[in-house]
């Protein structure tokens, strides 16, 4: 990264299968100064078989219980359609990217993105790592689910095809992730474990853990969003809405600025109200020229501007070299 985080928003399928809300996301997020815009392409009969049932968040979040295979059908976009929003992306100045969920749809994909988000329950999908590992793009690697052994086997299955260049997502799985179990600390054994730059897949609600994520040195940031948290989907209710991701966006970029550099040192305004804040060795009383200095004639006083207060050793017992009316600054 550039030092600049780079910031996701994540469509996944919050589009409901329609092209036209695909594109309403879009506009959403180049809205809120994302950098990305970022959707989720699968061939269906490739994702899932017919005995997988749904997760229990996304029985709760649908209010309907069938098999994963009859959910996923009405939210999946066709190829043609990712065709279609990868351009209206570069027609509105947002980056495209969307998730693979399978080998066909990484082969799509290879043409159209520089890199890849891979989701965290791809991480053990070896066939799949390969051909990701293969294609030598920048690789985002979400870890939701994951044990430390898990991620250093994936990362050596990218490494060993031809992929180096890695970022790794601390992410907890579940929508939405409690706050007592996100542990944003991993970023740091992760971080100090593998050696890559960490960032942070968020399904928290509201936007403060991401903002915490940046402050404990996160690269890159990946949040759900959607154009309505009530409309009907898995996803939809552990999502920001339109304003809450511009605030998030907004968030990052000033804690940005706030973490600037790693050096001590007074900015050019300290500089100016040091003048005013600290304080100089002052006559306490007039003195007269000769007369030593003492904690009875000399105090600490504002302005700054004079001898520092640092210096009163030095001075007690040196003879005033003029007089000195009460509150003037001590010259030697």
């Amino acid at each position: 990264m550039d030092g600049k985080v780079l910031i996701i928003a994540e469509a996944g399928v919050n589009h409901n299968g329609s092209l036209e809300m695909a594109k309403k996301l879009v506009d959403a997020a180049k809205a809120s100064g994302a950098d990305i815009v970022k959707f989720q392409t699968a061939k269906l009969d490739s994702l899932v078989s017919k005995s997988a049932h749904m997760a229990e968040y996304q029985k709760k979040n649908t209010g309907v219980e069938e098999s994963q295979k009859d959910m996923l059908s009405k939210l999946l976009l066709s190829f043609e359609d990712f065709a279609d929003l990868a351009g209206y992306c570069r027609s509105v100045g947002i980056k495209f990217l969307s998730t693979p969920f399978d080998i066909e749809s990484i082969q799509f994909l290879n043409d159209m993105q520089d890199l890849w988000k891979i989701p965290s329950g791809e991480i053990t999908n070896y066939p799949y790592l390969v051909e990701i590992g293969k294609t030598k793009k920048k690789v985002i690697l979400s870890t939701g689910m994951a044990e430390m052994d898990e991620i250093q086997a994936a990362i050596n299955v990218l490494n060993e095809y031809g992929t180096e260049d890695i970022t790794i997502l601390h992410c907890t799985t579940e929508y939405p992730a409690p706050i007592k179990d996100v542990n944003l600390n991993v970023m740091q054994t992760i971080r100090e474990t593998f050696g890559y730059p960490v960032g942070y897949s968020d399904h928290t609600e509201g936007i403060e853990v991401d903002l915490a994520a940046v402050a404990l040195g996160a690269s890159v940031i990946e949040k759900h969003f959607t154009l309505d948290r009530n409309l009907p989907g898995p996803d939809h209710k552990a999502s920001l809405e339109p304003d809450e991701l511009k605030a998030m966006v907004n968030g990052i970029r000033k804690i940005e600025l706030a973490l600037g550099s790693r050096e001590k040192k007074p900015s050019e305004m300290e500089l100016k109200n040091r003048l005013v804040a600290r304080k100089s060795i002052v006559a306490k009383k007039a003195i007269k020229a000769g007369e030593a200095f003492s904690a009875d004639n000399i105090t600490t006083k504002r302005p700054g501007s004079g001898i520092s207060p640092m210096r009163w050793n030095e001075l007690i017992g040196m003879n005033a070299i003029r007089d000195f009316e009460e509150d003037e600054l001590i010259e030697i």
